[in-house]
């Protein structure tokens, strides 16, 4: 039987529209379509189509939805034992705090930091650049763990994502300290809950984010999240406590 030749990867012209998720590859899965063009605009339009940007230095924009993609569903997030009882020890001693929003550029800054486990970082400049114009426009945010209060705080964790009606696309996270970055998603999750938000898209599947209660969905049925909760009116994330979780 004679295998059906892989089609051309479609180049996206600046100004006209993203293809429809359902016509990614399947190898590599869910790639889509690539541009030169990575603007707020752009961002805000790919969100909304389920679609997110993942690319290396010197490519390409190269623009993704993979199926099976994986999500974490707000009421089905795992604390472990020893992060429930970090948790109520750090809300007993108070030395460390949560924010959102405060320090945007600081932590997607923080997250494009090389990693040991890593060669490199997909956010250049150029991502730090469209996604700081995105938090101005009130569509992304960030989650900050400091330690201490005022100007000599220390960040300690965090994480970024882009927030369209009452869907939250996480995007990525970094930690100082043993348990940050789970602390951080923690305050986050219980957030978006009394918002009325009910699932992250976490993109890929790791073995971290399976450990917090992530899992995949069909592309299918993501999408279906993603056309209902976009569709909301969005949060004022001014009203988010800046507080750690009771758990």
């Amino acid at each position: 039987m004679t295998r059906s030749p892989q089609r051309a990867l479609a180049w996206i012209e600046e100004g006209h529209p993203l293809p429809p998720p359902e016509s990614a590859l399947r190898s590599p899965n869910g790639l889509l379509a690539a541009s030169a063009d990575l603007t707020p605009q752009r961002l805000h339009e790919a969100y909304r189509k389920g679609i997110f940007p993942w690319f290396s230095d010197g490519q390409p924009v190269l623009w993704w939805s993979p199926d099976p993609r994986m999500v974490l569903y707000l009421d089905e997030f795992k604390t472990s034992r020893s992060l429930t009882k970090t948790l109520r020890r750090l809300r007993r001693e108070g030395c460390w705090r949560v924010s959102f929003d405060l320090a945007f550029d600081a932590v997607i800054r923080a997250c494009a930091e090389p990693r040991a486990d890593q060669d490199g970082t997909w956010i250049t400049d150029k991502v730090i650049a469209a996604y700081g114009a995105l938090h101005r426009r009130g569509c992304a945010h960030s989650v900050e763990l400091w330690d201490g209060e005022g100007p000599q705080a220390v960040l300690l964790a965090g994480l970024y994502g882009v927030s369209i009606g009452r869907m939250f696309y996480g995007e990525s996270m970094f930690t100082r300290v043993s348990d940050g970055s789970k602390i951080a998603l923690a305050s986050l999750v219980f957030a978006l809950r009394d918002a009325g938000y009910r699932v992250i898209d976490c993109q890929q599947n790791t073995r971290h984010l399976s450990s917090l209660g992530g899992r995949e969905i069909s592309r299918e049925a993501f999408l279906t999240h993603v056309a209902e909760l976009t569709a909301l009116p969005g949060a004022d994330w001014g009203t988010f406590l800046p507080e750690l979780p009771e758990v």
